[in-house]
């Protein structure tokens, strides 16, 4: 558990690699020589009506800044190898102003033992800093779950922020979880897929350091195991899908879109339905939609002609739009096709996925509630003169 003085303190929080670029440029800079540049290209932002194009620093570094902002701001471009925008470094100057990464000597930047720390990976300063920004916590949450959205992640993290922080907004909450979420995703603790993040070894591995320093809260043990059983619950079903007779398969796809909100979902025929085994309407705003499914229960690689076959199938059924279900896995020639410009789009829900939606919507699964309470220290800590109010 986190020692109650210490607070998260950088909103703007930065990839680690973003500073290890900055730490080597700003030596010898003067410290307000990069809040000059800062506040140069901070008074050129534009409007929303008339908004300012920051995506190619080749071309407006020469053309909106002048004197040392310019060079500053080339050398931050041209030492990272164009990795780091110079239009999004105050967060980054924040950070090394915030733990000491440099000192500042007759107003010039100059490295000191922290800086050679952070540039080499120092654990012991990375761990406390990482505490005190709440990524041990972060990863501490998501050990708790197999797959999370931003959105899966958010109650608890603004319940942390509600205790270890000044900020309380949703959209500070929602910002300072993403930043964060970048940044273990920069330095591969987490994996992203789509706008899914899922914790390696390597981050359970840096998790379970700061759990041994007594950083992170007890109740995550249940979580764990919870999220433990759960685990072993979804193996169960993958198991049980890769052996359900095929056409008992199509059948829990058409149960999948009907609670789902289809309508009008009906098992084809097994002969000539072109390679569509589930027909189906779906409401889009105003307009209804018919759609096709193929449902794959095997554990092979969908390729690209399976694809192809499913959209020749579309005018069949009077459909504009198809899905395919699989156990398996999708080739990358055939998820290039699914969205093919000009054609008709298809759906491609690989095992994965079709797990996710089975437990999301109740289908072959019963979620069971588990309850957590806490003490309501607020309600204790009243005064005692408010008790005869």
């Amino acid at each position: 558990m986190k020692n109650e003085e210490t607070k998260v303190r950088t909103p703007l929080f930065p990839t680690y690699s973003t500073i290890r670029h900055l730490l080597r440029v700003f030596q010898g800079f003067q410290k307000s020589d990069v809040t000059a540049m800062v506040q140069d290209i901070r008074n050129q932002t534009g409007t929303p009506q008339n908004p300012v194009d920051w995506s190619d620093p080749d071309t407006w570094i020469d053309e909106r800044l002048t004197g040392t902002s310019r060079e500053l701001a080339n050398r931050i471009w041209e030492d990272s190898a164009h990795e780091v925008n110079p239009r999004h470094i105050y967060g980054g100057y924040l950070f090394i102003n915030t733990f000491d990464l440099l000192d500042e000597v007759a107003g010039e930047y100059r490295a000191n033992e922290n800086t050679e720390a952070f540039l080499n990976g120092e654990r012991d300063l990375m761990r406390s800093i990482d505490d005190t920004e709440g990524i041990g916590e972060l990863l501490s949450i998501l050990t708790t779950k197999s797959r999370a959205s931003r959105s899966d992640l958010v109650p608890e993290w603004r319940q942390f922020l509600h205790e270890y922080s000044k900020y309380g907004t949703p959209s500070t909450i929602k910002d300072t979880l993403r930043r964060r979420l970048v940044n273990l995703v920069d330095r591969g603790y987490v994996d992203r897929e789509g706008n899914t993040y899922i914790i390696n070894d390597k981050g359970v591995q840096y998790a379970a350091e700061f759990e041994q320093e007594g950083m992170i809260d007890p109740r995550r043990d249940v979580l764990r195991a919870i999220q433990s059983y759960n685990n072993e619950q979804t193996t169960a079903l993958r198991e049980k899908l890769s052996t359900m007779d095929p056409f008992q398969f199509e059948h829990l796809a058409k149960d999948l879109l009907e609670s789902m909100g289809y309508e009008d979902v009906e098992v084809t025929k097994q002969r000539g339905d072109k390679g569509v085994d589930v027909v189906a309407t779906v409401q889009y705003g105003i307009t209804t939609i018919r759609e096709v499914v193929q449902v794959k229960r095997h554990k092979r690689a969908i390729n690209r002609p399976k694809v192809d076959q499913l959209r020749g199938a579309l005018p069949y059924h009077d459909a504009i739009r198809g899905t395919i279900i699989t156990l398996g896995r999708f080739s990358s020639g055939c998820e290039e096709a699914a969205l093919y410009q000009g054609a008709a789009p298809i759906t491609l829900i690989d095992g994965d996925r079709l797990i996710e939606l089975l437990i999301e919507h109740e289908v072959g699964v019963l979620k069971k509630p588990a309850q957590l309470f806490d003490i309501d220290t607020n309600y204790f800590d009243v005064e005692n003169d408010a008790l005869t109010e």
